[in-house]
């Protein structure tokens, strides 16, 4: 019967030193879309999102990035990585063309409760991007997070790592 009793000592575990307990995380991707600032007048008006990037992933060039972006950008990104990856890419919010009707309201897409879902749902949207492997080998995502402006001519390619 003594067999069956089960062995309840405790497992012999490596102390935690310090640099374990309080160093960087081993792989850390943080993107914030914030900031929300509508330029430009009549059609020609339209909203762009700040997507701060912080980083140890080494595929990443810069560690730290901040670049502004328009949902016409994201619906870029998101055709490129359907066309290039294996990734099932996640939607983006939507279009919201009911907003854009005239004689609404409020502000339609420029409405302050409308913006802060979209930069949710934009938020989102990269986290999910930019967390898969087979994404961030794609050079659209990396240009999209990372330089200043988003060159749509763009030759596809893979990132290696660094």
């Amino acid at each position: 019967m003594a067999e069956a009793i089960a062995d309840t000592r405790r497992l012999y575990t490596k102390p935690q030193n310090l640099n374990d307990a309080y160093g960087p995380p081993s792989n850390f991707l943080e993107i914030d879309v914030s900031n929300p600032e509508t330029v430009g007048v009549g059609r020609n008006r339209f909203t762009t999102y700040e997507i701060r990037l912080k980083t140890n992933l080494p595929i990443f060039k810069l560690k730290e990035s901040r670049v502004r972006r328009r949902y016409s950008d994201f619906e870029w990104l998101r055709g490129e990585l359907e066309r290039e990856s294996k990734v099932v890419v996640p939607p983006l919010p939507g279009k919201a063309l009911i907003r854009q009707l005239p004689f609404r309201g409020d502000d339609g897409i420029f409405d302050d409760s409308f913006i802060e879902e979209r930069r949710q749902g934009l938020e989102q949207f990269l986290n999910k991007v930019a967390g898969h492997p087979l994404a961030q080998n794609e050079r659209c995502l990396h240009m999209f997070l990372q330089e200043e402006s988003v060159d749509k001519n763009y030759t596809p390619s893979k990132i290696r790592q660094a």
